[in-house]
């Protein structure tokens, strides 16, 4: 395979191919950006939070945009991925916004004859890994923070999701970025194991399923670099007795449905107080038929399209299990 190719779970077309990263292409990232490290780094924290906002202002400027493109590549409902921008702005703003205090060194007690104290330095070449189903938040949960820090950043993001790369990368380059302070690369899982591997890269940060982070844990194993993994976990809500009642349930119908439960933070159990429990229980089916599904563009659809038809067979298989198992009371 020498391609990704972006297949629209909207309509099943391919939205989007890119060539993947030949081996020399993939030599010259890394190379780029374990040289522009020591100029980068060496900047005042000021100028690097300078650019990481203008850079944020150039990618809510294509808010309009970014919405369909994140749409049409995995799905989500027309009226709920501009909100993906907002969230991605609210973020990184507060990130830049308490990086002084974050990154500032931690004073120790005095001791007679020392200065104690702990200085938080670059790592250097980053490498990020970024999943499709919230692909924007998920990546800049891991770039605002590894540049304000002077780590420059190769962004490698899901097939699903390949234009996510290439809009950050637009922004920061219109924001005046230095050469190799930022860049993605569309690799296989061979090459991105080779990346990981790559004497250059000092850290990985990596968001998806748990078999991709035993990838990231084995192909680091022996190098003695960080990684940071957020895996793939879901927990349980509950409703208590002196809960509001329809507020609860607006709140975990939301959390179990958004994004059709395509979500790492997605409530797959719910536990009720009985003494509310038919109350609860009539509530969401009521809430939940009221839902629409619908083409994408629908403002007031709610359900979003699986990613792929295997999501779908999962689904119904766990729901007929329930089904037969009934309620848990």
């Amino acid at each position: 395979m020498d391609s990704i190719r972006t297949v629209s779970p909207v309509d099943g077309r391919i939205y989007v191919e890119r060539p993947l990263a030949s081996e020399n292409e993939i030599a010259v990232c890394i190379e780029r950006a374990d040289k522009a490290r020591n100029y980068w780094q060496a900047l005042p924290l000021s100028a690097r939070k300078t650019f990481c906002s203008h850079a944020i202002d150039h990618f809510v400027d294509n808010k309009e945009a970014i919405a369909e493109e994140i749409s049409w590549m995995m799905g989500r409902p027309i009226a709920y991925t501009g909100g993906e921008v907002n969230g991605v702005e609210e973020r990184a703003r507060h990130m830049i916004s308490i990086a002084d205090e974050a990154l500032a060194p931690i004073v120790l007690e005095e001791k007679a004859g020392f200065d104690r104290y702990i200085k938080r330095v670059p790592l250097g070449v980053v490498f990020i890994i970024a999943p499709w189903n919230y692909p924007y938040l998920t990546a800049i949960n891991a770039i605002i923070p590894a540049l304000l820090a002077g780590n420059t950043v190769i962004l490698k993001h899901s097939a699903q999701t390949p234009l996510c790369a290439e809009r950050l990368f637009e922004a920061f380059e219109k924001a005046g970025l230095p050469e190799g302070v930022f860049q993605y690369l569309h690799l296989s899982h061979a090459d991105t194991e080779k990346v990981i591997q790559s004497p250059e890269v000092k850290h990985v940060a990596f968001t998806g399923s748990v078999p991709g982070g035993a990838m990231v844990e084995k192909a680091a194993a022996g190098r003695f670099i960080s990684a940071g993994l957020e895996l793939g976990g879901k927990d349980p809500a509950y409703i208590r007795a002196d809960a509001d009642i329809a507020a609860a349930v607006e709140t975990v119908v939301d959390g179990a449905f958004f994004n059709s439960g395509q979500s790492c933070c997605g409530i797959e159990r719910l536990y009720v107080h009985h003494s509310v429990h038919d109350e609860v229980v009539e509530k969401c089916a009521a809430l939940i038929k009221d839902y629409q599904l619908g083409s994408r563009m629908i403002r007031r659809q709610q359900w979003a399209h699986l990613l792929k038809r295997v999501l779908l067979i999962l689904f119904e298989d766990r729901l007929k299990r329930r089904s037969e198992k009934g309620p848990r009371r």
